[in-house]
C-alpha cells in the first residue's frame, strides 16, 4: 500500500509541475511601442512598434518582432508566480547608463514572464545599478 501512496504523490507532483509553465503564457499576442532603442536577448531593437507572441505553448520562448518585420528576436523567459496577478499589461526594462534591456513582460490577470538576462546585460549590471521603467502594452486577445 505504501508503494501505491508514493506513486500517487509522485504522479500528483508531476501533474502540478507540468501545469506551471501554462501560468505564464501569452494567449494570442501583445503589442507595445518603444520610443527608444532597447536590447532583447542579444539583439538591439530600434525604436518602433513590436509584437510579442509565443510560437510554442510548451516552450518558455517568446518571439519579439517589429511591425514592419525587419527586426525579430527570440528570448527565453521564466514564469514569475505571484499571489496577485498584474493589474495591467506592460513591458518592463532595466536601464544601465544609456542602454535599456527588456526585463519583464506582465500580462493583466496572468503571471509575469521574467526575460533571461543576456551576457551584455549581466556585464552592464556589474558596472551600474538598474533603473526600472515600464511601457504600456496591449493584449491582442
Amino acid at each position: 500500500m505504501k508503494t501505491f501512496q508514493k506513486l500517487t504523490v509522485f504522479m500528483s507532483m508531476i501533474y502540478l509541475l507540468s501545469a506551471i509553465p501554462t501560468m505564464a503564457q501569452i494567449d494570442n499576442s501583445l503589442t507595445f511601442q518603444t520610443p527608444f532603442a532597447c536590447y532583447a536577448g542579444n539583439a538591439k531593437l530600434p525604436p518602433g512598434s513590436y509584437t510579442v507572441t509565443q510560437p510554442d505553448d510548451n516552450a518558455e520562448l517568446l518571439l519579439i518582432e517589429s511591425a514592419d518585420g525587419s527586426h525579430s528576436v527570440f528570448v527565453e523567459y521564466v514564469p514569475v508566480a505571484s499571489d496577485t496577478p498584474p493589474s495591467k499589461t506592460e513591458i518592463t526594462f532595466n536601464k544601465y547608463a544609456n542602454a535599456d534591456f527588456l526585463s519583464r513582460i506582465s500580462v493583466e490577470g496572468q503571471n509575469s514572464m521574467q526575460i533571461l538576462a543576456s551576457k551584455a546585460e549581466r556585464n552592464a549590471a556589474k558596472a551600474a545599478a538598474a533603473e526600472k521603467h515600464s511601457l504600456s502594452a496591449k493584449s491582442g486577445r
